[in-house]
């Protein structure tokens, strides 16, 4: 769906701006950025089904970073992507996010195939994750970049930025805005308990989420939600 903006042709990533010449210099329409909107459906819209499991690829963490270790010679540093996915409810946007056991919560999205583009690959991991059993696609639409994130070592600490020590970062994860259709059908792996957490819940709550989704409410707060 068209974002709700007279500005703005289309929707998707990437998002072609209209360009001007000023005195030789090609400057970028400021509205574009400047004023930037995004629709939120309420959570009612949506159906959550349920599908078989979806496991991740190593049994625990000390195995999933021996394996970044041992791919790390082979290709280089990992590229991950996660996207962001919003509703509202009460009035208040939330985030979707995917909650294993008690106490882990993560953003939907995963490491990318050698090679594969960025966007084209969170479509395929969405789809992966939240796929339709009846064969009906479903569509994404990447709006905007949300944050980039680097882990500079095999080891847990991300950044959100590159420390100035670090030449060769084991892995790069982005963040992307999804913007939701006004209704769809999630079909949900049985593992995972689908949740939607609001954003002042999240806001500086690290302790409960992590520090890339306790930094949502300020990453999102550059946008203009329009409760739909």
């Amino acid at each position: 769906m068209a974002m709700a903006t007279s500005q703005v042709k289309g929707s998707g990533w990437p998002r072609r701006a209209s360009n001007s010449s000023f005195e030789g210099k090609v400057v970028q329409n400021q509205s574009v950025t400047i004023n930037r909107t995004v629709n939120l459906y309420p959570l009612t819209n949506y159906t959550f089904g349920t599908k078989e499991p979806l496991f991740e690829k190593d049994p625990s963490v000390p195995a999933r970073f021996q394996r970044m270790r041992d791919e790390f010679d082979k290709i280089g540093m990992r590229r991950s992507v996660e996207g962001v996915l919003l509703v509202h409810e009460h009035g208040l946007p939330h985030v979707l996010l995917l909650q294993l056991g008690t106490t882990f919560f993560k953003l939907p999205g995963g490491e990318l195939n050698t090679g594969e583009d960025e966007v084209e690959g969170l479509k395929r991991l969405l789809t992966e994750t939240f796929g339709r059993q009846d064969g009906v696609k479903q569509e994404w639409v990447i709006e905007d970049t949300i944050g980039n994130w680097w882990r500079p070592n095999f080891e847990p600490p991300q950044y959100p930025y590159v420390p100035p020590h670090i030449t060769k970062p084991k892995e790069h994860k982005r963040l992307f805005l999804v913007q939701l259709q006004e209704k769809a059908l999630f079909a949900v792996p049985k593992n995972y308990k689908l949740v939607a957490a609001p954003l002042f819940e999240l806001y500086d709550n690290s302790q409960g989420y992590g520090p890339i989704i306790s930094s949502l409410p300020q990453s999102l707060c550059r946008f203009n939600f329009i409760y739909m």
